[in-house]
């Protein structure tokens, strides 16, 4: 018995470690958001991010010359299940956030401290090629003997934070977005996992920004994971992405605000005491043709059974 509960402990400590953390926008790097953990996982988790520089809690509002100190906790539960046959994971997430931000809007300089809760995350990821419903007996097969997984996901952007119509800067976003997505594993080693991912952000209209509109075009987000499997639930990965779009329109004038941006960052993830685990990443941009210009680093603990 002892010997079953160390090996249920080592799966949960690789499932729980794998688990993709809340992440925010098209400046996601989010590694491993596909891995596969056995059914019945769920995880609780609380994060801390910081981040400084040319970035906004919402990036599409028309401000230049950024300057901004933004704190995010975030709190989530993900839960691991069968579907039709798959390994599927819903994962729900709540953000807190403060922060002093200032900037230029049409030529006139403006501030603001925002806090509140943003808004409300949901996303469903089902694999659809080489990760089946498993148990931790399976987890530790396929760990083993890693093959190429394909998968989808949907993530939901709810309009539930902080909002006020009359303020410029804001903590919620006043509108929805969704971002479909499919992500590809490919083993190189069975220590060694290529992960690419791709999707596109979707957003609705916010009818209600300073008595006008405010409308933007769809984002499409792609990324790149090299990852390496120190030992279970142990890992590190440098991560990548690629996004272009956005370009906004305020009222019925077409803002020259398109994204063609690019990050660079990496991850590690570290167990312990068989149920825990703590994640720390950190990611910088390389090419910013607008906003995205600036340094960020999270704090992830992540608590999980079955």
């Amino acid at each position: 018995m002892p010997r079953l509960v160390s090996r249920f402990h080592c799966v949960l400590l690789f499932a729980l470690a794998t688990l993709p953390a809340t992440t925010a926008a098209a400046q996601d790097l989010t590694p491993r958001a596909y891995w596969p953990a056995p059914d019945g996982t769920k995880v609780v988790g609380f994060a801390y991010q910081y981040s400084s520089g040319d970035v906004l809690v919402d990036p599409s509002l028309p401000v230049v010359g950024v300057a901004s100190k933004i704190h995010v906790t975030v709190l989530s539960y993900t839960q691991v299940f069968g579907l039709a046959g798959r390994t599927a994971n819903l994962q729900l997430s709540l953000p807190y956030s403060w922060s002093d931000t200032s900037g230029f809007l049409e030529g006139q300089f403006v501030s603001r401290s925002p806090a509140g809760f943003g808004d409300i995350r949901a996303r469903l990821s089902v694999n659809l090629v080489g990760a089946p419903s498993m148990d931790p007996a399976g987890m530790q097969q396929l760990r083993a003997n890693p093959r190429p997984i394909i998968g989808a996901s949907v993530a939901v952007q709810i309009p539930s934070g902080t909002y006020d119509a009359d303020r410029l800067l804001n903590v919620g976003t006043n509108r929805w977005a969704v971002k479909p997505a499919v992500g590809f594993i490919l083993p190189i080693r069975p220590t060694w996992l290529l992960e690419l991912d791709a999707g596109v952000w979707l957003f609705s209209t916010n009818d209600e920004f300073l008595g006008t509109t405010r409308r933007q075009d769809p984002i499409l987000s792609t990324e790149m994971h090299l990852i390496t499997r120190i030992r279970p639930g142990f890992w590190a990965s440098f991560d990548a992405n690629f996004y272009v779009g956005g370009r906004t329109t305020v009222g019925e004038a077409i803002r020259a605000d398109l994204q063609r941006n690019s990050r660079l960052g990496g991850t590690l993830t570290f167990p312990f005491r068989g149920r825990h685990a703590l994640r720390a990443n950190a990611s910088f941009g390389i090419i910013t043709k607008s906003g995205g210009d600036f340094f960020s680093t999270s704090v992830s603990y992540l608590y999980g059974w079955r």
